[in-house]
């Protein structure tokens, strides 16, 4: 089989369609799953509170479409195991709940992070507690109790990048937890820099439309099963529609990944000779995401943007501007915000399919009238 992620990208989660004479994946939205055997329902619901994947039961034990996605994004991440969530929050939620139902609820995290999983962890809404850290005191902070590392590379939104193999060896027997939303499968694999759990918020390149909300993670399998069991009992199901879009999303995610990070390298360097901006934020690592200072009124460049969506959220085919302090990370605490280098003056830019001078002349002149 080869191991091409562009052509995996596009056979994951569908190698079986031939055999079921099928080109589409299959779209389940059953509910519930009628059986004349109860007895066999009984020992597939003991497999499942086991441990096991099981599905044919019920529509909140697991979905065969869904299954479809989280397998896919699982190979492409080079895991064992994916579990889906309805949402990315949701994901994250279940990975904290994961660490205090083994007794671990205290978590180490390196900011900048998305600013619902700031808030997230800094209210301790679900019983854990956290320490702020910088990369270098990473070993330091580990606790008997410590029961997660949580990092995003490149963060959000300043793109600030981490050495993901640096701190997998000092958390020692810590899971590393990197959200690789961000970058995506394309551009990096935490799993094979020493990270053990993977996370996206699927909404965003995964999905690439702005059409689907949901949030997967990469795992082995005695995670796997535990995230399984919280999603059972919280409820939080990703819908077979979503896990269809989803899985849909993944075929095409090298190419639009690939061209978006192309114009966005563009910008990024005609935005750093543009006397309007006052530094420009872009990873060595590249991508599709763009951050920068303006010198002068953020407020004004977005209200005057014409082509580009001044929208939260990102991965999308079109091109996204938000300010942070007022949007994604306005939940955060001020001074946490600018100690993280989140100022108000720093500007998040997602880039889309469009035509790359047709974004530069946007940009220009909303810069210009800002």
């Amino acid at each position: 089989m080869t191991s091409s992620l562009r052509t995996r990208a596009v056979h994951a989660g569908r190698d079986d369609l031939t055999d079921l004479g099928l080109h589409a994946a299959p779209l389940d939205f059953s509910t519930t799953y009628p059986s004349r055997d109860s007895a066999d329902e009984a020992r597939r619901i003991d497999e499942f509170t086991a441990g096991g994947n099981v599905t044919g039961i019920y529509g909140r034990i697991g979905n065969p479409t869904v299954e479809r996605f989280e397998q896919a994004l699982a190979e492409l991440e080079g895991f064992e195991h994916g579990v889906a969530f309805a949402s990315g929050m949701a994901a994250i939620s279940a990975c904290l709940l994961s660490a205090v139902t083994q007794g671990k609820r205290h978590v180490v995290g390196v900011r900048p992070l998305y600013g619902s999983t700031d808030h997230l962890l800094t209210s301790g809404l679900l019983g854990t507690e956290v320490t702020w850290v910088a990369p270098r005191e990473l070993a330091g902070a580990i606790r008997p109790d410590t029961g997660l590392v949580f990092v995003e590379t490149p963060a959000n939104p300043t793109l600030t990048e981490l050495d993901i193999e640096a701190l997998a060896s000092a958390c020692g027997e810590v899971p590393l937890l990197v959200d690789n939303t961000f970058a995506t499968p394309v551009l990096q694999r935490p799993g094979r820099l020493g990270a053990r759990i993977v996370l996206h918020s699927a909404t965003k390149f995964l999905g690439g439309h702005g059409d689907v909300m949901g949030g997967v993670v990469a795992c082995d399998a005695e995670e796997a099963a535990r995230l399984r069991q919280i999603r059972f009992a919280t409820g939080a199901v990703l819908h077979p529609l979503a896990g269809y879009l989803l899985l849909r999303g993944l075929s095409t995610l090298p190419l639009r990944v690939t061209a978006a990070s192309a114009t966005a390298a563009i910008l990024a360097e005609r935005l750093a000779a543009h006397p309007a901006v006052h530094a420009v934020h872009y990873p060595k690592l590249g991508g599709p995401l763009v951050a920068f200072e303006v010198a002068g009124d953020p407020h004004a460049l977005i209200g005057a943007v014409r082509l580009i969506t001044p929208a939260v959220s990102l991965g999308s085919v079109d091109t996204l501007i938000q300010h942070p302090a007022s949007l994604t990370h306005r939940v955060v605490p001020a001074d946490d915000r600018e100690e993280a280098g989140i100022t108000d003056r720093l500007i998040r830019l997602s880039i889309g399919l469009e035509a790359v001078e047709d974004l530069w002349h946007d940009l220009d002149q909303a810069l210009k009238a800002g």
